[in-house]
C-alpha cells in the first residue's frame, strides 16, 4: 500500500491489490467437480458398452434413448477421423483452462465448479480418445438434430454456460439506489 502525496494528481494515493489466483481450496472444489465428472463419465460408458451393442437403442422414457455409438470426431462429428487432431486440441485447451484457472479463480465463486465441469468432461473424452480412438456416445433425444451425445458433453455444455452467466453477471453495471419519498418529511 503506497500512502502520501503524488505529483500526479490522476495517480491513486493508495492501491490495495488483491491476489485472483487460486488458492488450496479453490483447487480442491476444481479437483473434485472434475474427478467425479469424469468419474461418472467413464462408468456411465462402461454399462453402455457392457449391456448394449453397438449401433442397438434401447427407448427409456418419452424422447429418451440409449443408443449406443462410436464417434472418432468432436461435437456435430466435426473432425470425424482425426483423432490426433482432436486429441492435441483438447489438450491444449485442458492446459490452458487450468493455467487460466490457476491465475483467475478468486474472480467469481463458481468458477472451480464450472471449470471443474468442463474439465472433467474434456478429460473424460480425451481418456477415450488416447485409450480407444474414439468417444461412446449414447444419450439419444429424438428431438434435437445432433442428437447423440455422452455425459462429459452435458459436462462441458453445462459449464460453458455457467462461466458465460457469470461473466455476465459479474459485468453487470451495479444499479444506482433507488430513490424514494419520504412522504412524512413534506
Amino acid at each position: 500500500m503506497r500512502v502520501g502525496s503524488s505529483t500526479d494528481g490522476l495517480a491513486p494515493v493508495s492501491v490495495a491489490e488483491r491476489s485472483l489466483a487460486a488458492d488450496a481450496r479453490q483447487w480442491g472444489g476444481l479437483a473434485l467437480v472434475a474427478g467425479a465428472a469424469t468419474a461418472a463419465d467413464q462408468v456411465t460408458k462402461y454399462v453402455v458398452t457392457s449391456t448394449v451393442n453397438l449401433d442397438d437403442s434401447v427407448h427409456v422414457v418419452g424422447p429418451l434413448s440409449i443408443h449406443h455409438v462410436q464417434n472418432t470426431g468432436i461435437a456435430f462429428g466435426l473432425f470425424s477421423g482425426a483423432t490426433a487432431v482432436v486429441v492435441g486440441v483438447t489438450a491444449a485447451a485442458i492446459v490452458w483452462m487450468l493455467a487460466f484457472f490457476a491465475r483467475s479463480a478468486a474472480r467469481h465463486p463458481v468458477l472451480p465448479a464450472a471449470f471443474g465441469l468442463v474439465i472433467g468432461g474434456s478429460l473424460s473424452n480425451l481418456f477415450d480418445r488416447v485409450r480407444l480412438g474414439h468417444v461412446t456416445d449414447f444419450i439419444d433425444v429424438n428431438w434435437w438434430t445432433f442428437r447423440i451425445f455422452n455425459l462429459a458433453d452435458s459436462f462441458i455444455v453445462v459449464g460453458v454456460v455457467i462461466l458465460l452467466v457469470a461473466l455476465v453477471v459479474a459485468d453487470r453495471a451495479p444499479r444506482p439506489p433507488r430513490r424514494t419519498l419520504d412522504v412524512a418529511a413534506r
